[in-house]
C-alpha cells in the first residue's frame, strides 16, 4: 500500500514544541490555499495538522516560524478517539518525514549593513580582473 503525501502551505502559528517520553516531537498547523475558486470566485482555504518526531520536530522548531512557507513529505494518519459525551470522532493529520522550507530567509530584523564601519569600502586587485567568472 501507499500512503504518501506532499503538501505546501504557510504555518499558522509557532511549531508547539513537546516531548512524548524523551522523544522530541512538535506540532504545527498549515494554511493551503486550494487551486480552484468557489462560487463567489475566492480560493478557499484548508487548514492541515502536522506532526514531526525526533530530528526532523528538532528541525522544525528550531527554523520555523508563523508565516513561514513550508513543504511538507510525509503520510497522512486518522486518529480515532472518543470525546466527553462517548461520540467517535477521527482526526486526520499528517505524520511528517521531511519539512522543508518553501520561501527565501525572512530579512534580519536588524540592518546588515550596520554591522560594517562607514568607511568600509572593499578592496580590488588587479588580479581580480583574471577571475573567469
Amino acid at each position: 500500500m501507499l500512503n504518501n503525501i506532499i503538501i505546501m502551505g504557510r504555518l499558522t502559528k509557532d511549531p508547539e514544541r513537546r516531548t512524548a517520553g524523551e522523544t522530541p516531537v512538535c506540532s504545527f498547523c498549515i494554511a493551503c490555499d486550494r487551486d480552484y475558486k468557489n462560487k463567489e470566485g475566492e480560493y478557499e482555504t484548508d487548514f492541515v495538522d502536522v506532526v514531526a518526531w525526533r530530528g526532523t520536530a528538532e528541525h522544525v522548531a528550531k527554523y520555523f516560524t508563523k508565516g513561514r512557507m513550508a513543504i511538507v513529505k510525509g503520510r497522512l494518519q486518522i486518529r480515532s478517539r472518543e470525546d466527553k459525551e462517548g461520540n467517535k470522532r477521527k482526526k486526520a493529520e499528517i505524520v511528517a518525514d521531511s519539512v522543508y522550507f518553501g520561501d527565501s530567509k525572512p530579512k534580519a530584523k536588524e540592518d546588515d549593513s550596520a554591522l560594517l564601519p562607514e568607511d568600509f569600502v572593499p578592496e580590488f586587485t588587479d588580479e581580480d580582473d583574471a577571475l573567469p567568472f
